[in-house]
C-alpha cells in the first residue's frame, strides 16, 4: 500500500458510498443556486395551487353545509326544481304552503325564508320571520343588539360584521340598499346577513312568495317527512342529513374535472420541471458521470444518485408548497374572515404523492440516460 493510498475498514465499502453520493447530491445544488431555487418553487407551486384550490373548495362547501344545518331545522321544503346552492333557488312557493305545514301531525315549528343574492358579493342573504326563525333552535345569539325594529334593519353575523368593520347602528349597503344594523349574532345559522321577510320579498318582487321553508319536528323526522311528501306532491323535501351529503366535493359531479385539472397541471409541472433540470444537469455532469463509472459505479447506483436529486427537490418543493399554503391561508383568515379554507391531511397527501410522480417520471429519462453514459467518451468530454 502506497503512503498517500486511503484505506478503510472492512465492511465500509457501502457506508463511503452512501455518504459520497449523499455530498454529490447536496453539492450540486449549489453549482447552479438559482435554477435549483426555481425548480423547488416550481414543485411547491403546484402543491400550493392544488391545495389552496381544493380547500376553497372543500371549505366553501363545508361552511355552507354547516350553517344550513345549524339553522335548527329537521327538513326543508323547496319547489320541484331547486339547487342545493340558494343563490340558485327562486321564490315560488306560495307563503300559504306555511300554514298548510303547520296543520300536519308532527310538526313543532315552521319558519319561511326568501333567499337574495348581494350581486355586489355574491353572498345570500336570508329574509326571515324573525320569531318563526328564532324558534327553530335555541335563537340567535346575540353579541351586541336586537331583533328587527323596521323593515331597514338587518342582523349581521360576527364574521361579515368583522370583515366589513360593522357595529350596531352602523349603516351597510344590501343589493344597493341602505340597511342599518341591529344586531350581530354568532355566525352559523344560514346566512351572513337577515333581513325582514317582506323588505326581501319587495326586494325580489316576489309578494306573498318564499324561496324555501324550514320545519323542525316534534321527534318523528320520517314521520313528518312522510306526511310532507303527501300534503305537497312535487315539492322536494330534505333532511338536513341528506343536506349535508351532499355538500361534499365528491358528491358533486360538476367539481371532480375541475379538481383533476389541477391535479394533471400539477403532475405537468412537476414533470417538465423535473426533466428539464436533472436533462441540463446530467448534461453538464457528463465527467463526474464518467469518472463515477470508472470508479466502479453501477447503472443502478448512477440511476440511483439522478432520482435521489430529483427526490430531495420533491421534499423541498412540498415543504415550500405548505409553507405558503398555509402562509396564504392565514393571511386570508385575518383578510377575510368569511372566506373558508379547509386543508385536509389526506389532500397533503395526495398532492405531495402528485409532485412525487410527477417528479419520478421527469428524473427517469435523464437517469436512464446517465446510467448508460461510456465512461470514455464522458472522460473526454468538454
Amino acid at each position: 500500500m502506497t503512503e498517500n493510498s486511503t484505506s478503510y475498514p472492512p465492511g465500509s465499502g457501502t457506508s463511503h458510498s452512501k455518504f459520497l453520493y449523499g455530498r454529490l447530491i447536496w453539492s450540486n445544488f449549489g453549482v447552479h443556486p438559482l435554477r435549483s431555487v426555481l425548480s423547488v418553487v416550481a414543485i411547491g407551486l403546484q402543491v400550493f395551487l392544488i391545495l389552496l384550490i381544493v380547500g376553497l373548495t372543500s371549505g366553501a362547501l363545508n361552511d355552507w353545509g354547516a350553517r344550513v344545518e345549524g339553522v335548527g331545522a329537521d327538513l326543508m321544503v323547496q319547489s320541484p326544481n331547486s339547487s342545493i346552492f340558494f343563490f340558485f333557488t327562486n321564490a315560488v312557493i306560495p307563503q300559504s304552503v306555511v300554514a298548510k305545514i303547520e296543520k300536519l301531525p308532527g310538526v313543532d315549528e315552521v319558519a319561511p325564508v326568501i333567499t337574495v343574492v348581494d350581486t355586489r358579493t355574491f353572498g345570500v342573504i336570508y329574509g326571515i320571520d324573525f320569531a318563526r326563525f328564532n324558534g327553530l333552535s335555541h335563537g340567535f345569539t346575540f353579541l351586541s343588539g336586537g331583533a328587527f325594529a323596521n323593515p331597514t334593519d338587518a342582523i349581521a353575523d360576527d364574521l361579515a360584521a368583522q370583515a366589513r368593520r360593522l357595529q350596531v347602528g352602523d349603516s351597510v349597503t344590501l343589493m344597493n340598499r341602505k340597511f342599518n344594523i341591529s344586531g350581530i349574532v354568532v355566525h352559523g345559522k344560514g346566512a351572513r346577513f337577515f333581513i325582514p321577510l317582506a323588505t326581501a320579498q319587495d326586494i325580489a318582487s316576489a309578494e306573498n312568495r318564499v324561496s324555501m321553508i324550514y320545519v323542525r319536528s316534534t321527534g318523528n323526522t320520517d314521520a313528518v317527512r312522510a306526511e310532507l311528501e303527501k300534503s305537497l306532491p312535487g315539492y322536494r323535501i330534505r333532511s338536513m342529513a341528506e343536506y349535508m351529503s351532499l355538500m361534499t366535493s365528491t358528491s358533486l359531479p360538476e367539481l371532480r374535472p375541475f379538481i383533476r385539472c389541477f391535479v394533471g397541471l400539477g403532475v405537468a409541472i412537476s414533470f417538465l420541471v423535473i426533466l428539464l433540470t436533472m436533462y441540463t444537469l446530467v448534461l453538464e455532469r457528463r465527467r463526474e458521470i464518467g469518472i463515477l463509472k470508472a470508479l466502479g459505479s453501477s447503472r443502478i447506483e448512477i440511476c440511483s444518485l439522478i432520482l435521489s436529486e430529483a427526490l430531495v427537490m420533491v421534499v423541498l418543493g412540498v415543504v415550500v408548497g405548505l409553507a405558503g399554503t398555509f402562509g396564504t391561508t392565514a393571511l386570508l383568515h385575518h383578510t377575510s374572515p368569511t372566506l373558508q379554507i379547509q386543508i385536509s391531511s389526506g389532500w397533503i397527501g395526495r398532492s405531495a404523492l402528485v409532485a412525487l410522480a410527477g417528479a419520478l417520471a421527469g428524473a427517469m429519462y435523464p437517469a436512464l440516460r446517465a446510467a448508460h453514459t461510456d465512461p470514455v467518451e464522458a472522460l473526454a468530454y468538454e
